[in-house]
């Protein structure tokens, strides 16, 4: 019996002082038991430094790759009429020449002296400075520009450049830390820190132009001047590029916007080995799921996109997606909406292989699918005898369409897609019946005009409304 007893009391001890020491073993060294005055008991810890967020290394590291990038560009206007002689006659005034100067953000991506930046800093630049964290000032020269993502590629002459490594921005996860750097108002090196409030973010695109957006939204304060510049990590790799700022007064109003930078990276590496964007294509036109699709569908969830059509002859009706689709993932990424599917299709080049997957019939079904480039070669001619025009397909105008128009000839404009055709705004069903001043009745007469135009195309012809319009664009 007495035994028994020593040998309880014996165990009660051990596991008392085990408890103890494993108590402070997880502890807080410096948490303490603090009584107030009316008796309630509360615990004060104050962390040790290890336990705060550190961006000393990550903004140390990445700083010196972030420069400042000054842009001259010429406008050139002329002056108004002096009397109404010169009114009535047509006088246009003397040309008047003037610069602006705006500046930016770049980043060092290659120790050789590439720079990424955003398209709209340098677009229309005349003159492109660099000047680094050193205050060295270089003049650089446009490598390439992708209106599409907003990135551009310069160059400056040197060697032994700071670089920031690329980081995959398809790890990144929400409330992560990132820091912000580049020289807002003019304020170069400046860092700020925030977390990724939100990915695969869009905005609102008022101008028709052909946008991939799935941005990286964070609320590390960004302000005119940040564009073209850093978004690292806590370890200090590129996760995006900062590219814009939704605000009502034109300054940072809580959050921002940037490049991923797994879409920067795809981009600069096609603007140094191409000197062009191999961009690649799907061919389909999509739609958010709702939740009457979800039900009708009996899906169990919204994530994915429902496939409202097809472009016959593109990389997925050749793969078999058929309109009613809804495309869940491609390859092993899975899909949420419309800018996910743009920020996966993006990241291949034309030919590349990839499998889909879609729900028909409420069945998954996998799809074998080889990606189209974004424009087949202008004067290429596809199995339904369009020929492709700038990213656009042409025909010959039907009976029907001459004879609803009220025309005797033209050159139909049957599908639209990313190119100049696009730029300028035209749509399906627009008639061509001028290049250049020169009448067109099929599309061969269209690229033979265009084969002989040195600078410009000048184009006139009817909208599928039936009113005159004209469009043109560089070559």
């Amino acid at each position: 019996m007495k035994k028994g007893i020593l040998i309880a009391l014996v165990a009660a001890l051990v596991g008392g002082l085990t408890a103890f020491f494993v108590s402070r073993a997880y502890a807080p060294e410096s948490a303490e038991m603090v009584m107030s005055s009316d008796g309630a008991q509360y615990r004060t810890v104050n962390l040790s430094l290890d336990d705060y967020p550190d961006f000393t290394y990550a903004a140390e590291s990445a700083v010196d790759a972030v420069v400042y990038v000054k842009v001259t560009v010429k406008d050139v206007r002329r002056s108004a009429p002096n009397s109404l002689f010169d009114f009535f006659f047509g006088y246009e005034g003397t040309p008047q020449s003037r610069e602006r100067v705006g500046s930016g953000s770049g980043v060092i991506i290659r120790p050789d002296g590439y720079i990424v930046t955003n398209n709209h800093v340098i677009e229309g630049a005349s003159k492109i400075e660099v000047t680094l964290n050193n205050n060295k000032t270089y003049e650089a020269t446009l490598v390439g520009t992708d209106p599409a993502t907003d990135v551009a590629l310069i160059k400056i002459e040197a060697q032994g450049l700071p670089v920031i490594p690329f980081g995959n921005s398809d790890k990144l996860r929400l409330g992560e830390w990132v820091l912000a750097i580049g020289s807002p108002y003019d304020l170069r090196s400046t860092i700020t820190a925030g977390i990724v409030s939100a990915k695969g973010r869009t905005m609102p695109n008022y101008t028709g132009e052909f946008k991939i957006e799935a941005f990286i939204q964070t609320d590390a304060a960004v302000n005119p001047g940040n564009s073209g510049g850093a978004l690292v990590d806590k370890a200090g790799n590129l996760v995006g590029v900062n590219t814009a700022i939704i605000s009502q007064t034109g300054s940072y109003a809580g959050y921002s916007f940037a490049v991923p930078s797994n879409i920067v990276k795809k981009i600069v590496d096609d603007l140094i080995d191409y000197g062009s964007v191999k961009r690649a294509l799907l061919g389909v036109t999509m739609r958010p799921l709702d939740e009457k699709i979800a039900s009708e569908m009996k899906l169990s969830s919204l994530n994915g996109v429902y496939i409202t059509e097809v472009l016959k002859g593109s990389a997925a009706d050749k793969a078999g997606v058929k309109e009613g689709d809804v495309l869940v993932a491609i390859d092993s990424v899975r899909l949420t909406n419309a800018a996910s599917v743009q920020e996966n299709v993006n990241k291949f080049h034309p030919g590349d292989k990839a499998v889909l997957t879609v729900i028909r019939d409420g069945k998954e079904k996998k799809l074998d699918v080889t990606f189209k480039g974004t424009a087949e070669e202008t004067g290429t001619v596809d199995e339904s005898g369009a020929v492709a025009f700038y990213g656009s397909k042409i025909k010959e105008a039907s009976g029907e369409t001459l004879q609803k128009l009220g025309l005797k000839r033209g050159v139909e404009i049957v599908s639209v897609g990313p190119g100049k055709i696009m730029d300028a705004g035209v749509s399906e069903g627009f008639v061509i019946l001028y290049v250049n001043d020169q009448p067109v009745s099929k599309p061969q007469d269209v690229i033979n005009i265009i084969k002989k135009s040195k600078r410009a195309v000048y184009i006139e012809g009817v909208t599928p409304y039936g009113k005159s319009s004209y469009f043109g664009f560089g070559i």
